[in-house]
């Protein structure tokens, strides 16, 4: 049986990726789901696997050497998947030393209680140990709009904002790792996620939430930025495979093909939820284009990104499996489904969940 190390497994694409291996593989793994349980990190994600025997929550700070050193210590981890990282761009841009601290120092932390356990005297290591390190496409920066223009794995890179520049030298120092000690590590680069459990900062599910619930719809400058978007059970596919198939060493990009304008994703979101409302219900009323709210566009707001998957589907054999317009009525129906959950998180209230299921273990 493998064990799993899952940093940030609380998170967004953390959570959705623990429920896949756990539908995927069942009793066959063990995961260990580490987590400070910042504002994006929620419990409540993860209800289906309470319980588990073979599924440990940890609440710890991935900067904290003791604490990372000791979870290392007390059990025989085979991978570890990196996700914790702060990863919102409008955060960054106000308080980047945050970004800075967790996503490069963490990751500092976690490569050197990784090497610590799995070393060998002879600087070999066990054999069948993993790291892979959960990174971005915009550690890219922005491309021009000639639709053949892709990121690919050899594109440079070009951090535009402090989110993307500390995503950037956590890839550095993962690959300098890997050079300098052959440390046994992957690197994935992937596009815009969306899907179940996200928090409602990022694009889809603010305006999913703002427009149930008849405020503006806020957009960035022009609302012709293009953003390529990954169904997020799609990403934890990748993952899993990278993990088991991928080359030592070696970086994957991973990508949807589904490459979007702001403005296309709320106007189909708008026109998907007017779908989906009866017209009984009295929110069907205000959902019009006249939610859309123009605003002052980001500060260093990268123009387009997209990704070309060609080398993770020439080695590995993946590809995305779910287009755009069936992943967002999924994505639509699991908020209709799960109000009480955006409610929780809207309102703080998620932070209960912890002191409920946790406070007297």
């Amino acid at each position: 049986m493998k064990t799993y190390l899952v940093t940030g497994g609380a998170g967004f694409i953390g959570s959705n990726y623990i429920n896949y291996m756990f539908k995927k593989y069942g009793n066959d793994i063990r995961i260990i789901n580490v987590d400070v349980l910042t504002y994006a990190g929620n419990l409540e994600n993860l209800r289906d696997v309470e319980g588990r025997d073979n599924y440990t929550f940890i609440r710890a700070d991935i900067c904290d050497r003791e604490a990372i050193d000791k979870i290392f210590a007390e059990n025989d981890i085979d991978r570890v998947v990196h996700f914790a990282a702060e990863s919102h761009v409008d955060r960054s841009i106000t308080n980047p030393e945050v970004f800075v601290k967790t996503n490069v120092l963490g990751t500092a932390t976690m490569l050197n209680a990784a090497r610590k356990a799995w070393e060998n005297e002879d600087g070999t290591y066990k054999e069948g140990k993993k790291f892979l390190h959960v990174s971005t496409d915009e550690v890219y920066g922005s491309l021009d709009e000639d639709p053949n223009a892709f990121f690919y794995e050899t594109t440079p890179y070009s951090p535009h904002s402090p989110y993307s520049a500390s995503k950037a030298s956590s890839d550095m120092l993962v690959k300098a790792y890997m050079d300098t000690y052959k440390f046994p590590a992957n690197i994935t680069n992937c596009s815009n996620n969306y899907g179940p459990y996200q928090f409602p900062e990022k694009l889809i599910p603010l305006i999913i939430h703002n427009a149930l619930e008849g405020k503006k719809l806020p957009v960035y400058g022009d609302g012709k930025n293009v953003r390529d978007w990954l169904y997020v059970e799609d990403h934890a596919k990748a993952i899993d495979m990278v993990q088991e198939k991928g080359r030592l060493f070696e970086t994957y990009n991973v990508g949807g093909h589904n490459e979007k304008q702001n403005i296309e994703i709320v106007k189909t979101i708008i026109d998907t939820l007017r779908e989906e409302l009866d017209d009984s219900d009295p929110r069907k009323e205000h959902l019009t284009y006249d939610l859309i709210t123009y605003v002052t566009d980001r500060k260093g707001h990268d123009r387009r990104y997209a990704i070309a998957p060609d080398k993770i589907k020439a080695e590995i054999g993946w590809e995305p499996e779910t287009m755009f317009k069936d992943g967002i009525k999924k994505t639509i129906k699991w908020y209709f489904e799960n109000q009480e959950w955006m409610d929780h998180v809207t309102s703080g209230d998620y932070e209960k969940y912890y002191e409920k299921m946790y406070s007297n273990r």
